[in-house]
Protein backbone atom coordinates (compact mmCIF):
# COMPACT_ATOMS: atom_id res chain seq x y z
CA UNK A 1 0.00 0.00 0.00
CA UNK A 2 1.27 3.32 -0.54
CA UNK A 3 2.11 5.93 1.51
CA UNK A 4 -0.17 9.58 1.83
CA UNK A 5 2.90 11.22 3.20
CA UNK A 6 0.57 13.57 5.35
CA UNK A 7 -0.07 15.09 1.84
CA UNK A 8 -2.91 15.22 -1.00
CA UNK A 9 -2.51 13.27 -3.88
CA UNK A 10 -1.56 16.02 -6.50
CA UNK A 11 1.16 17.09 -3.84
CA UNK A 12 2.07 14.20 -3.37
CA UNK A 13 3.10 13.32 -7.13
CA UNK A 14 4.82 16.32 -7.51
CA UNK A 15 6.72 16.00 -4.18
CA UNK A 16 7.79 12.37 -5.86
CA UNK A 17 9.02 13.98 -8.94
CA UNK A 18 10.72 17.02 -7.47
CA UNK A 19 12.71 14.52 -4.82
CA UNK A 20 13.14 11.70 -8.20
CA UNK A 21 14.42 14.31 -10.16
CA UNK A 22 16.62 15.73 -7.49
CA UNK A 23 17.64 11.92 -6.67
CA UNK A 24 18.57 11.33 -10.29
CA UNK A 25 20.40 14.79 -11.08
CA UNK A 26 22.55 15.23 -7.44
CA UNK A 27 22.65 11.09 -6.92
CA UNK A 28 21.91 11.53 -2.80
CA UNK A 29 19.11 13.80 -0.80
CA UNK A 30 18.41 13.97 2.59
CA UNK A 31 15.15 13.95 3.32
CA UNK A 32 12.34 11.41 5.76
CA UNK A 33 12.44 7.55 5.85
CA UNK A 34 8.73 7.24 4.72
CA UNK A 35 9.80 9.37 1.79
CA UNK A 36 12.81 8.11 0.64
CA UNK A 37 11.43 4.30 0.64
CA UNK A 38 8.31 5.93 -1.41
CA UNK A 39 11.30 8.09 -4.04
CA UNK A 40 13.34 4.71 -3.94
CA UNK A 41 10.02 2.84 -5.63
CA UNK A 42 9.69 5.84 -7.80
CA UNK A 43 13.36 6.23 -8.96
CA UNK A 44 13.28 2.30 -9.51
CA UNK A 45 9.95 2.04 -11.92
CA UNK A 46 12.09 5.38 -13.77
CA UNK A 47 16.15 3.49 -13.70
CA UNK A 48 14.10 -0.11 -15.14
CA UNK A 49 12.43 1.50 -17.95
CA UNK A 50 15.51 2.97 -18.93
CA UNK A 51 17.91 -0.34 -18.48
CA UNK A 52 14.92 -2.51 -20.51
CA UNK A 53 15.23 0.03 -23.66
CA UNK A 54 18.53 2.04 -23.69
CA UNK A 55 19.91 0.06 -26.38
CA UNK A 56 17.15 0.09 -28.61
CA UNK A 57 18.43 2.46 -31.34
CA UNK A 58 17.64 2.51 -34.98
CA UNK A 59 20.08 4.20 -38.34
CA UNK A 60 18.92 5.67 -41.21
CA UNK A 61 20.91 7.36 -43.70
CA UNK A 62 20.18 10.71 -45.05
CA UNK A 63 21.32 12.61 -48.25
CA UNK A 64 21.80 16.37 -47.25
CA UNK A 65 22.69 19.25 -49.02
CA UNK A 66 25.47 22.06 -48.07
CA UNK A 67 25.42 25.61 -49.26
CA UNK A 68 26.89 24.85 -53.02
CA UNK A 69 24.27 22.40 -53.29
CA UNK A 70 26.53 19.35 -52.95
CA UNK A 71 24.49 16.53 -52.04
CA UNK A 72 26.20 14.03 -48.78
CA UNK A 73 25.03 10.86 -46.85
CA UNK A 74 24.97 11.23 -43.44
CA UNK A 75 23.61 8.37 -41.39
CA UNK A 76 21.90 9.21 -38.07
CA UNK A 77 21.25 7.31 -34.73
CA UNK A 78 17.42 7.51 -33.85
CA UNK A 79 15.81 6.26 -31.11
CA UNK A 80 13.57 3.26 -31.48
CA UNK A 81 10.06 2.83 -31.09
CA UNK A 82 10.16 1.14 -27.44
CA UNK A 83 13.25 3.71 -26.42
CA UNK A 84 11.12 6.68 -27.68
CA UNK A 85 7.97 5.49 -25.54
CA UNK A 86 10.44 4.98 -22.50
CA UNK A 87 11.73 8.39 -22.91
CA UNK A 88 8.10 10.03 -23.31
CA UNK A 89 7.44 8.41 -20.06
CA UNK A 90 10.23 8.72 -18.36
CA UNK A 91 9.92 12.53 -19.44
CA UNK A 92 6.49 12.68 -17.49
CA UNK A 93 7.91 10.91 -14.59
CA UNK A 94 10.57 13.54 -14.12
CA UNK A 95 10.83 17.76 -13.68
CA UNK A 96 13.16 19.32 -16.66
CA UNK A 97 16.44 19.92 -15.12
CA UNK A 98 18.65 22.67 -16.97
CA UNK A 99 22.59 22.37 -17.09
CA UNK A 100 24.31 25.01 -15.00
CA UNK A 101 27.46 26.97 -16.48
CA UNK A 102 30.54 25.88 -14.32
CA UNK A 103 31.98 28.30 -11.70
CA UNK A 104 35.13 29.17 -14.02
CA UNK A 105 33.83 27.89 -17.15
CA UNK A 106 33.40 30.73 -19.80
CA UNK A 107 30.14 31.28 -21.87
CA UNK A 108 31.50 30.03 -24.89
CA UNK A 109 32.53 26.53 -22.84
CA UNK A 110 29.26 26.46 -21.73
CA UNK A 111 27.56 26.74 -24.89
CA UNK A 112 29.53 23.98 -26.47
CA UNK A 113 29.08 22.00 -23.84
CA UNK A 114 25.84 21.91 -24.03
CA UNK A 115 24.48 22.73 -27.94
CA UNK A 116 23.57 19.33 -28.14
CA UNK A 117 21.50 18.17 -24.86
CA UNK A 118 18.14 19.54 -24.94
CA UNK A 119 16.87 17.17 -21.86
CA UNK A 120 19.83 16.76 -19.54
CA UNK A 121 18.42 14.51 -17.31
CA UNK A 122 17.10 12.19 -19.25
CA UNK A 123 20.27 11.88 -21.15
CA UNK A 124 22.03 11.44 -17.77
CA UNK A 125 19.61 8.46 -17.82
CA UNK A 126 20.18 6.82 -20.38
CA UNK A 127 23.64 7.61 -21.28
CA UNK A 128 25.09 7.14 -17.72
CA UNK A 129 22.73 5.22 -15.15
CA UNK A 130 21.01 3.04 -17.77
CA UNK A 131 24.67 1.20 -19.46
CA UNK A 132 25.87 1.26 -15.57
CA UNK A 133 22.69 -0.63 -14.54
CA UNK A 134 22.91 -2.44 -17.42
CA UNK A 135 26.02 -4.36 -16.85
CA UNK A 136 25.98 -4.54 -13.37
CA UNK A 137 22.73 -6.47 -14.04
CA UNK A 138 24.56 -9.17 -16.19
CA UNK A 139 27.58 -9.43 -13.53
CA UNK A 140 25.13 -9.78 -10.59
CA UNK A 141 22.08 -11.27 -12.34
CA UNK A 142 19.56 -9.15 -10.76
CA UNK A 143 17.91 -6.12 -11.95
CA UNK A 144 16.44 -3.45 -9.12
CA UNK A 145 18.60 -2.22 -5.73
CA UNK A 146 19.25 1.41 -7.64
CA UNK A 147 18.84 2.74 -4.21
CA UNK A 148 20.57 2.60 -0.71
CA UNK A 149 18.43 4.48 2.10
CA UNK A 150 20.70 5.39 5.41
CA UNK A 151 19.02 6.35 8.64
CA UNK A 152 20.07 9.15 10.39
CA UNK A 153 17.60 9.18 13.17
CA UNK A 154 15.48 11.56 14.67
CA UNK A 155 15.36 15.35 13.39
CA UNK A 156 15.45 18.55 15.26
CA UNK A 157 12.40 19.82 15.13
CA UNK A 158 9.57 17.62 14.65
CA UNK A 159 11.72 14.46 15.43
CA UNK A 160 10.73 13.03 12.09
CA UNK A 161 13.22 9.94 11.14
CA UNK A 162 15.82 11.35 9.02
CA UNK A 163 17.43 9.56 5.84
CA UNK A 164 19.68 9.82 3.58
CA UNK A 165 19.19 8.00 -0.04
CA UNK A 166 21.81 7.32 -2.55
CA UNK A 167 22.10 5.63 -6.01
CA UNK A 168 23.87 2.77 -5.68
CA UNK A 169 27.08 2.43 -8.05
Amino acid sequence: MARKLGVNATQRIALLKNQATNLLWYGKIETTEARAKEVASYVSKILTLAVNTYTDTVETEVTVKDAKGKETKKTLLKDGNKKLNARRKIMSMVNDVQEVKGFKESKADFKKRTEDIKYPLIEKIFDEYAPKYASRKEEKGQGGGYTAIYKLGPRKGDAAEAAIITLVD
